[in-house]
């Protein structure tokens, strides 16, 4: 075996090892979401009448959903049971990923990955119940009231869910905006001063994505607007705050 044999095959036992490694996470995070599906499947229609409570109690009197589709009634419940177990096992997805990307991070880099797996976690959630919560209520309210005279509201179980789920996952996603900001300023590619300067194009963009995410009202686009520019100024306080103590910490050194 030559000198130069030696290292590519330590390379590439090392490339399997990180697959193995990598299969094993995997693994580890379906096996939670499977448990939570076990554990959730028998109140999936209790899960479902929930999530419809919303819409519900919007429409009027007399007015019911309906399922268009032979199997719908089976196949809806279930559909959001797996996404709701796919959700609740975000925290155990999350820290299968850390697990695993741990082990290549520098100190500085663990200390200030921490805080922010742990806060993108939270901020989904919060996301997600400020959909359900704040948005659902006035977003359906503002639907059931437009509709023409003579027009009876009933909507499919399945159409509802996959609009109250593109809703979730668009207020999910939008609150971890304080967190996208800390990490561009955190890894050198902006500052707070620049990030401020752009702060009427992200008004803009977030209205325009507010538009593209959204139903199209004017309520529902402007409930995820609103939040995504104020997370944004959340976001540059804390980066602020951030370079302050890195400052101050090279200071003391």
């Amino acid at each position: 075996m030559t000198a130069t044999e030696a290292p590519e095959e330590d390379q590439e036992l090392s490339f399997l090892e990180h697959l193995v490694e990598l299969r094993s996470r995997l693994l580890k995070a379906c096996a939670a979401v499977l448990l939570v599906l076990v554990a959730l499947l028998p109140f999936s229609r209790h899960l479902y009448e929930t999530l419809a409570s919303p819409m519900m109690a919007q429409l009027p009197e007399g007015s019911s959903m309906i399922a268009i589709d032979v199997a719908s009634p089976f196949l809806t419940p279930f559909k959001l049971t797996l996404l709701l177990s796919v959700m609740v096992a975000i925290p155990v997805i999350m820290y299968q990923l850390w697990a695993f990307v741990a082990p290549a991070l520098f100190k500085k880099e663990k200390r200030l990955a921490r805080p922010l797996l742990l806060s993108s976690v939270f901020l989904f959630y919060a996301g997600c119940a400020f959909a359900y919560f704040v948005v659902f209520p006035l977003v359906f309210g503002f639907l059931t009231r437009i509709a023409p005279e003579g027009v009876a509201v009933m909507t499919d179980i399945s159409k509802y869910l996959d609009f109250v789920m593109a809703l979730f996952f668009a207020f999910g996603i939008t609150f971890e905006v304080p967190i996208a900001t800390i990490i561009l300023v955190a890894t050198g590619i902006t500052t707070p001063d620049k990030l401020a300067s752009w702060r009427a194009y992200v008004i803009v963009g977030a209205f325009a994505l507010g538009m593209i995410l959204t139903p199209p009202d004017v309520i529902s686009q402007t409930l995820l607007a609103l939040p995504m520019w104020l997370l944004f100024e959340l976001g540059i306080v804390l980066s602020r705050v951030l370079i302050q103590d890195k400052e101050e910490a090279e200071e003391t050194v």
